[in-house]
């Protein structure tokens, strides 16, 4: 597949975003670009930014735009004019969608496509409630052993709930993603590139599915 494939990697809290975009990354060679990976970075190393989202993430809620906007396209428009990417967790709101499309529009390279998995809340509930994240390479883990966290299976490092999937941050988080986050496929459907996905089922069968609806025209 093209390595300068522009990839928006869209769907609620819980859809399996970042397991898949792990993948393509690993299958077509470009940067997985996570919003949340960097303002944990920034939370982490204590910046202004880190600062300014700290509150928003702990309670669920979207950090500002001019704050999300900014440390994304510093990002995206860092990376070499020919090199494709996944984007994952942006944008989240419609003003943040406009602002991809006009920096993408100045450099001549739109995006591809964006691929919507779609879950059903129910299985967002479950699947947030049981997820921890290794603290060393960052994977997704299922909460195993009667509710204790064991050691990540892909590196052994320590596993821990993020503050935002706890269960009074999980409601939140959905609630959001309705009110604010759902009007974005609306944006992409109408400028054509929008791809449902059907999200539930193995990791693999997701994924096959991404690769198909990528290899159509």
């Amino acid at each position: 597949m093209d390595s300068s494939i522009r990839l928006v990697l869209f769907g609620p809290p819980g859809a399996g975003k970042g397991t898949q975009a792990q993948l393509l990354k690993d299958r077509l060679g470009i940067p997985h670009i996570s919003s949340g990976d960097l303002f944990r970075y920034h939370l982490r190393q204590g910046t202004e930014l880190g600062q300014r989202a700290a509150e928003y993430i702990k309670q669920g809620r979207l950090v500002p735009d001019d704050v999300t906007i900014g440390i994304i396209l510093d990002e995206v428009l860092g990376l070499p004019v020919e090199k494709g990417f996944i984007l994952d967790g942006f944008p989240r709101t419609t003003d943040q969608a406009k602002a991809l499309e006009d920096a993408l529009e100045t450099q001549s390279r739109p995006i591809d496509k964006v691929l919507f998995i779609n879950v059903p809340e129910e299985e967002l509930l479950k699947r947030l409630s049981s997820r921890y994240i290794c603290r060393n390479c960052q994977a997704p883990q299922t909460k195993v052993n009667g509710g204790e966290a064991a050691r990540c299976s892909k590196c052994g490092g320590e596993l821990y709930q993020r503050e935002d999937d706890r269960p009074e941050a999980v409601k939140q988080r959905i609630q959001v993603y309705r009110d604010e986050t759902l009007p974005v496929l609306e944006f992409y459907r109408k400028l054509g590139l929008l791809v449902d996905v059907p999200g539930v089922s193995s990791v693999e069968c997701v994924q096959q599915r991404i690769l198909d609806a990528l290899r159509q025209d």
